[in-house]
C-alpha cells in the first residue's frame, strides 16, 4: 500500500483510521459507533449538528495528538481537514480511472465487474456525503490538496518517488513556529474533547483557541454553574494554566 511504502522510505510513522478510532474512543464513545459514523453516510447520524460536533471533537483530539510531533503519514477520510492549513501538512489525493479501480476492487474483494462498480459508486457517494456533512466541503475539490496523483500511467513506486521528493522540500520542513502551531491545535482539540465528554457540558458547543498555556473559550451556556465547571475541565488538560471565558452567552432552552 502507498502509505506504508512512503512511511518505510521516509522513516515516518504510518497511522491509519483504525488507530485514530481506537484513540478517539478514550473520550467515551465506542469504537463501533465511531467506525459506523465514518463508514456510513450522515443520514445514519440523523443529520444532528451536535452529533457532528462531538464526533469531530473526539477524532480531531486523537488525530492532532498522534501527529503533533511530525514525521507521520496519516491515511484516512479527509483527515487533513482537521489539521488546519499551512506548510506543516502535505495534503495528497490519489485518483485513478474507473477501469483501474474496478480491477483493483475485483482483485481485492473477489467479486464480478458489476459488483465492483456498485461497491465503488457507493463508497464514493458515502464519502461525499460524509465530508460534506462533517466539513462542509466536497472532498473531490482539488484546491483542498497540494498534490493530486493519477495512477493511470504511474506505478505505486513512482507515486511514492513523487511524494517523497515533495515531502523533502524546504517548503514542508518543520520550524519552531510550526511546532507551536501544532501544539496549540492539539491542546485546543484536547480541551474541546474533554468538554464534549463531560456530562455537564456535553450538550454545548464551544470555540476553543490555545496559545501556549493559555486557552480561550467562546460559546453558549445554559446555566451559571457551567462557567465554573468549564474552567475546571479546561485546567485539567495537561499544560493549561490560564483560562479565558470569552463571550459565553446564557441562553434559555425549552
Amino acid at each position: 500500500m502507498l502509505a506504508e511504502s512512503l512511511a518505510k522510505r521516509l522513516g515516518y510513522r504510518c497511522i491509519d483510521r483504525d488507530q485514530i478510532i481506537q484513540k478517539a474512543a478514550a473520550w467515551g464513545v465506542s469504537q463501533d459507533d465511531l467506525r459506523i459514523a465514518i463508514e456510513r453516510p450522515p443520514t445514519f447520524l440523523g443529520q444532528s449538528h451536535h452529533t457532528k460536533y462531538i464526533y469531530l471533537a473526539f477524532i480531531q483530539a486523537a488525530l492532532t495528538e498522534e501527529v503533533r510531533t511530525g514525521n507521520a503519514i496519516y491515511h484516512g477520510l479527509a483527515g487533513h481537514l482537521l489539521l488546519g492549513k499551512g506548510p506543516h501538512i502535505l495534503r495528497i489525493r490519489i485518483i485513478a480511472p474507473m477501469e483501474f479501480r474496478i480491477g483493483r476492487v475485483q482483485e481485492e474483494r473477489k467479486c464480478n465487474r458489476q459488483e465492483a462498480i456498485v461497491y465503488i459508486e457507493k463508497k464514493d457517494e458515502d464519502r461525499r456525503k460524509w465530508t460534506r456533512f462533517l466539513y462542509g466541503v466536497d472532498w473531490r475539490d482539488a484546491s483542498l490538496y497540494d498534490i493530486v496523483l493519477n495512477l493511470e500511467q504511474m506505478s505505486l513506486d513512482e507515486a511514492c518517488d513523487v511524494i517523497c521528493c515533495a515531502a523533502r522540500l524546504k517548503s514542508f520542513e518543520s520550524t519552531p513556529e510550526i511546532q507551536k502551531t501544532m501544539d496549540d491545535l492539539a491542546t485546543a482539540s484536547h480541551v474541546k474533547a474533554n468538554l464534549a465528554m463531560n456530562p455537564l457540558t456535553s450538550n454545548l458547543q464551544f470555540e476553543v483557541v490555545a496559545q501556549g498555556r493559555s486557552v480561550s473559550i467562546k460559546g453558549d451556556i445554559v446555566g451559571p454553574d457551567q462557567v465554573k465547571k468549564i474552567g475546571s475541565i479546561v485546567r485539567a488538560v495537561p499544560g493549561v494554566s490560564e483560562v479565558h471565558l470569552e463571550q459565553l452567552e446564557l441562553v434559555t432552552r425549552f
